[in-house]
């Protein structure tokens, strides 16, 4: 496992060297675009729009802005650099918040928070400080190319960061349903459906079911089989409101009953 990110954490004046590790990995399952005639595989080329096609290498290949039609500014790394400050690069906690406080629409992308070699002692004591508390810390800090707002928490002596959208971020959704009259009845149906349902979460019952079935034609295509899938079951919903929540509530029953 790699280093996403080398810098530190500042928590008033104590500062801690830590590193970033990504606390999620891709599963996606990979396949080449190729040409069907040939069995051989697409390659994309990097062309000048204005060269009569002419490839470009990477090397030469820069990052413009264009702020008028057809007239750029050029940025290379050491501007995007120059434009970080110090605390820029520094993860500086700047409040606590109750967990309860964040909506998960903020919530990005995960990683597990590690010391550096020296900073195990102060590490150690913002770990044990934030678990007591049970808060959560709010910081900015320029990870990459972009400045991310961050959540630092701490569970099961674990700390993680989890970069988060900037409220700018956030649209606007694009339809609100109206609250209509609701049936006192169906109501309760509804609470006893949810509250037939309920169990502790537990998220190793939960697979990728249809990667598995990818995972498994692939297998059957490279064996010179064909795709055998089960058929689906029809899913014929009650056009009634009542009936549909009777019958799901039923069918809750017995199969807790089994």
């Amino acid at each position: 496992m790699g280093k996403s990110y080398k810098g530190a954490i500042s928590f008033g004046l104590i500062y801690i060297p830590i590193s970033l590790y990504n606390a999620v990995r891709s599963n996606t399952i990979s396949f080449n675009l190729i040409d069907k005639e040939t069995m051989s595989r697409i390659h994309y080329l990097k062309t000048c729009a204005n060269c009569e096609g002419k490839v470009v290498d990477n090397k030469d290949i820069v990052k413009g802005y264009e702020y008028e039609e057809n007239k750029y500014v050029i940025f290379d790394n050491e501007d995007f650099e120059k434009l970080k400050s110090k605390r820029d690069k520094t993860i500086v906690i700047e409040q606590f918040v109750n967990l309860s406080d964040i909506d998960p629409v903020y919530y990005n992308k995960p990683y597990y928070v590690v010391p550096e070699k020296g900073a195990e002692k102060a590490y150690d004591l913002l770990k044990k400080a934030m678990e007591r508390s049970k808060k959560v810390g709010i910081a900015k800090a320029v990870l990459g190319s972009k400045e991310s707002l961050i959540a630092i928490r701490v569970k099961n002596d674990i700390m993680y960061l989890y970069t988060m959208n900037f409220h700018e971020e956030i649209t606007d959704p694009p339809y609100i349903a109206p609250k209509l009259k609701t049936n006192k009845k169906e109501l309760e149906l509804a609470t006893a459906l949810i509250n037939s349902m309920k169990r502790s979460f537990n998220p190793e019952e939960y697979v990728d079911e249809y990667r598995r079935k990818i995972i498994k034609a692939i297998e059957a295509k490279i064996a010179g089989q064909e795709i055998v899938v089960k058929e689906d079951e029809d899913i014929n919903p009650a056009i009634d409101l009542m009936v549909a929540l009777e019958k799901s509530l039923e069918q809750m029953r017995d199969s807790l009953n089994k």
